[in-house]
């Protein structure tokens, strides 16, 4: 939506909570709040859905009314509104335990010939969604595409044992490699897909970063995962040498996007080399879009004067460590008693307790567990960016 609202489109969002985004609040299992919505659209990106993180907090039931009730209810709807354009917004989990290559075996190559194994609710219920899109396609002609998206999410990984081991910004850099992408890359695939919808009639396309890999890789990257990168990308080495940044061994899938380039003329502008050109530079390497949509935290402070001591001394606080860094650019951070350097100010999500209580000495605030980039934040705002 916030790309579509600076677009000559005349763009209306829906959500089921208000928002500057949001036009119509609503849920899409109301088949009337569906029918309202869709009068005189043209295009339909339909991004609703219950996520993986969902499946903790919501019954099998919810996933099914949602992603399955809902997405049928926006496309009988959108054939009732002579929609020319409705692209269906789903995910690389849908593969599921396709994903997993045996002990042994060459890394997954990830095309969309790869034939899906759902391991839970969430990836069930994508997948039936993708095959309800293709049966009114083919029922009815409505065009309509199914974008599988790869990661672009801006909180940290689920897995604990990833968190452990990596620093979260090291993490999503190496994801970008086979199964990330930026979500400026994300919007403006949507905005392809509709594009190009009337005239490929349906379609699935796998969206992420453009992977530097070939075939020829695969068994490599299974054990020698550096060595293979260092090949298409030298330059990686010395600025995760600087960083104290960890390359994995084992990479176990790549994701190609070869089609989405290919069909849909896409051209995705983030990846695991302009990340390590930015990095080398000193700047974020995710675009102005993701840095505005990431997750924001409220601090609760009205002293202009705080935020600027802040800013002006360029720290950042961990659970276990606050030290004066290299100025605004470049903070010498410590995340868990591992050294980072040149990290732009970073403060991640498992310390902003520890920030919060140690720098300001508040208790009891509403704040929430995200992360936070104090780079480049208007002093006095009181709200920090975060990601």
């Amino acid at each position: 939506m916030r790309t579509l609202q600076n677009s000559e489109h005349q763009a209306i969002g829906l959500d089921i909570k208000t928002s500057p985004f949001t036009q119509l609040v609503g849920s899409i299992v109301d088949r009337g709040f569906v029918k309202q919505c869709m009068q005189e659209a043209e295009a339909v990106i339909h991004t609703a859905t219950l996520h993986k993180p969902h499946i903790a907090t919501h019954s099998r039931q919810d996933f099914v009314d949602t992603n399955i009730t809902g997405t049928l209810n926006l496309l009988e709807e959108a054939v009732s509104a002579s929609v020319t354009s409705f692209v269906y917004t789903s995910t690389t989990s849908a593969f599921g335990r396709a994903l997993t290559p045996p002990e042994g075996a060459p890394a997954a190559w990830i095309t969309e010939e790869v034939v899906p194994v759902p391991k839970n609710i969430y990836g069930v219920t994508k997948v039936a969604a993708e095959n309800l899109c293709e049966l009114i396609h083919h029922k009815t002609a409505l065009p309509c595409l199914v974008l599988r998206t790869s990661r672009f999410f801006p909180e940290e990984d689920d897995d604990k044992h990833l968190r452990q081991s990596f620093d979260d910004v090291n993490l999503k850099v190496n994801e970008l490699l086979h199964r990330r992408f930026d979500i400026e890359d994300m919007a403006s695939a949507h905005l392809f897909a509709v594009e190009k919808a009337p005239s490929i009639g349906f379609g699935r396309y796998i969206v992420s970063a453009t992977i530097p890999f070939t075939r020829d890789d695969l068994q490599e990257l299974r054990g020698n995962a550096p060595a293979v990168v260092k090949r298409y990308v030298p330059e990686f080495e010395a600025e995760y040498a600087r960083r104290g940044w960890t390359m994995p061994q084992n990479i176990d899938r790549v994701y190609v996007n070869e089609l989405a380039r290919t069909q849909l003329d896409w051209r995705p502008r983030h990846d695991f080399r302009s990340a390590i050109r930015s990095l080398h530079a000193l700047e974020d390497f995710r675009s102005p879009l993701a840095r505005a949509v990431g997750s924001k935290v409220q601090l609760c402070i009205g002293q202009s004067s705080v935020l600027q001591t802040f800013a002006k001394i360029g720290c950042a606080a961990t659970s276990y460590i606050m030290q004066n860094g290299l100025g605004d650019k470049a903070a010498a951070v410590s995340f868990s008693s591992h050294a980072v350097q040149n990290s732009q100010c970073f403060i991640w999500k498992d310390n902003i307790d520890a920030f919060a209580h140690t720098i300001f000495g508040f208790k009891n605030r509403t704040y929430t567990h995200s992360v936070c980039m104090f780079n480049g934040f208007t002093a006095g705002s009181g709200r920090a960016e975060c990601r």
